[in-house]
């Protein structure tokens, strides 16, 4: 303390603070506390972290370090302000009541943080949507955590280059939805539309063995991640190979490919299988796609031999 008596003597004789001396002491230890636990920090930062070669590890630890230090600063400028306050409970206690009334969002964002590192909804590098918003994880803060947006005016939920900083409470109030939490493969589906006159079986087919040489590339890994989510999750598929499903429009028959893929190759995976169908469409000539269209129909000479239409005697004599 005789440093600090000493910086306190200076400051009274040099600088009119118009504080009580006593105050000045507190001031002093404060910022002497702050900077030693700050320089302490920094130094554990360049001899300890740095040489951690794993990005995640070094950014884990930072973050380790980041919070025990601001810990350390809170509980001991709290003991030199709170010097008669000697139960560490009863300090703790006035605190939070007093926080509780005045910090009612950042004390929700606080606990968010804490639900989060012990029942880890999501995690670093994950990819989410909270609400609204989705995006991949990159940064988880006490009071926040960050998102690489994707999605809103990107087509097939790519990255829009945007950073979103979200409050760590809204994970309490708002509905997430994790794309690779449990399994590491989400379901994807493509809409192919094709005329009515054309072969649509022979479509059917085409998009049948098309889907199923996609399979071929993550079936196998597929199988092994549903297997490890059923460990954690009541997850039940009759089948994960792909499907087409067939259904009428108005514009013509629907085909639809229902197949796995990775969520951050969705789009590269849906440009892979609709160059293949394009392929395979142009070689057949009874095979067209379908797109909104006015024409006229007479069923008469155009609808099936019985099922046409009969004219009428008037429509006769004419």
């Amino acid at each position: 303390m005789g440093v600090v008596n000493q910086i306190i003597n200076w400051l009274q004789q040099n600088i009119n603070l118009g504080i009580s001396p006593e105050t000045q002491g507190r001031l002093v230890a404060s910022l002497i506390a702050v900077i030693i636990l700050v320089g302490l920090q920094q130094i554990f930062l360049r001899t300890l972290v740095h040489r951690i070669g794993q990005t995640r590890s070094r950014y884990q630890w930072q973050k380790i370090l980041g919070y025990l230090t601001s810990a350390l600063i809170l509980l001991i400028v709290g003991r030199i302000w709170f010097v008669g306050i000697q139960s560490l409970a009863t300090f703790l206690g006035l605190l939070s009541a007093g926080l509780a009334v005045a910090l009612k969002d950042p004390i929700a964002d606080v606990v968010g943080w804490a639900f989060i590192l012990w029942r880890r909804p999501f995690e670093l590098g994950d990819r989410i949507q909270i609400g609204e918003q989705a995006g991949d994880v990159i940064d988880q803060r006490i009071f926040q955590f960050t998102l690489m947006e994707i999605g809103n005016w990107v087509d097939a939920e790519q990255s829009t280059g945007r950073i979103l900083h979200l409050p760590n409470g809204l994970i309490f109030t708002a509905v997430l939805a994790n794309y690779t939490k449990g399994s590491r493969f989400i379901w994807n589906e493509i809409p192919v539309l094709v005329t009515f006159e054309s072969n649509w079986e022979k479509a059917k087919q085409l998009l049948v063995e098309i889907a199923s040489e996609h399979d071929k590339r993550l079936n196998q890994d597929a199988e092994a991640s549903f297997k490890e989510a059923t460990r954690h999750y009541l997850i039940q598929y009759g089948t994960l190979s792909s499907t087409v499903y067939t259904s009428v429009k108005d514009s013509g028959i629907l085909l639809t490919i229902r197949y796995l893929c990775e969520p951050r190759h969705r789009r590269d995976s849906t440009q892979s299988i609709w160059e293949d169908v394009l392929r395979a469409f142009a070689q057949h000539s009874d095979i067209d796609f379908a797109y909104p269209t006015q024409r006229f129909y007479n069923n008469m000479l155009e609808g099936k031999e019985n099922a046409r239409a009969t004219p009428s005697e008037r429509e006769k004599s004419i």
